[in-house]
């Protein structure tokens, strides 16, 4: 876990990139399998909508969030639609970590997090199951 406002320097944005996309192939195939219409993007900063539905009030607290309807939540009636999207913010994540292997390590945990989201584990069932 990175400790809060370090800023690794030196990070360009395709090598942040490269870091998401390394975390995505990590992931068990199961997985990656059930994750076909959701987009994973890199973003610097969350958005004020995406911070009021967080319920944070400062854009270095959100690391990631999902925007979609999770996996439980959808009926037969759910087709035709947009991508979910997975944002990971880039600039809170460097903020929180000193070296590259706290920001690899950071970007799997936060990858991993919302993904669970996706196939609808709340945050309560996450602090249960000791994924916090």
């Amino acid at each position: 876990m990175c400790t809060w406002w370090y800023n690794v320097p030196g990070m360009d944005r395709q090598a942040f990139e490269q870091l998401v996309a390394d975390s995505l192939n990590g992931l068990p195939e199961a997985f990656r399998a059930r994750l076909d219409n959701v987009d994973v993007v890199v973003e610097d900063w969350p958005d004020p909508e995406t911070m009021r539905l967080a319920g944070v009030h400062h854009p270095a607290q959100l690391l990631g969030f999902y925007h979609g309807v999770p996996q439980t939540k959808r009926t037969h009636h759910y087709g035709l639609v947009l991508p979910d999207k997975i944002s990971i913010y880039q600039q809170p994540i460097e903020m929180r970590c000193r070296t590259m292997e706290q920001v690899r390590a950071t970007v799997q945990r936060v990858l991993r997090h919302e993904i669970a989201h996706h196939f609808g584990l709340g945050d309560d069932r996450l602090r249960e199951i000791g994924a916090y």
